[in-house]
């Protein structure tokens, strides 16, 4: 079966889109994808385990201690330790500035597709997106992972995040049929 004409054209928007963005937020940090999402993850989350940075930008946990050494290396962030036997990462100045930077470099090329856009199509285009993401979540179920490049001030500035919303329903569900027990 082919695809719908719509299909297509959200496909190739979001390649490009993909593309675009991955490449000037590492450019701009220096980093690599997944080092460029760690940085906004610390920047989110000021202190993970190196387990929990790895689950969050979709890496195994010996991927996640390779990216943290080569983070580390340059300077952007590090280690310390947790409880236990854990250890933690947080930015380092340097890393907070690189987050910065990147976001920066992130949001550019998105502008700048969007400009082609008037106020009531961007605002319409948001709705949109909005319920896409929202029916996305029910596919990879982790708000985290999906929003690892996220600007997050921008998105939940004057309204909640549709993926962090989803998240919240999700286990206000889990809870309520838990608390209803088997039946």
């Amino acid at each position: 079966m082919h695809e719908s004409r719509t299909a297509n054209l959200l496909g190739a928007a979001a390649l490009v889109v993909n593309d675009l963005v991955l490449t000037r937020a590492a450019r701009a940090a220096g980093v690599s994808a997944s080092g460029a999402a760690a940085l906004v993850v610390l920047d989110a989350s000021p202190e993970v385990t190196v387990t929990e940075l790895g689950r969050r930008v979709g890496l195994t946990q010996s991927a996640a201690v390779r990216m943290v050494d080569a983070l580390a290396a340059d300077g952007l962030v590090e280690r310390h330790r947790a409880a236990g036997r854990q250890v933690a990462v947080r930015l380092t100045a340097g890393g907070r500035r690189s987050a910065r930077d990147l976001l920066a470099a992130r949001g550019a090329p998105l502008a700048e597709a969007l400009a082609v856009l008037d106020e009531d199509e961007r605002d319409t285009l948001a709705g949109l997106l909005a319920r896409l993401l929202t029916r996305l979540y029910e596919d990879v179920g982790d708000a985290d992972l999906m929003c690892r490049l996220c600007d997050r001030r921008a998105c939940t500035t004057g309204a909640a995040c549709p993926v962090g919303q989803a998240e919240r329903d999700r286990e206000r569900d889990r809870d309520r049929d838990r608390d209803r027990g088997p039946g």
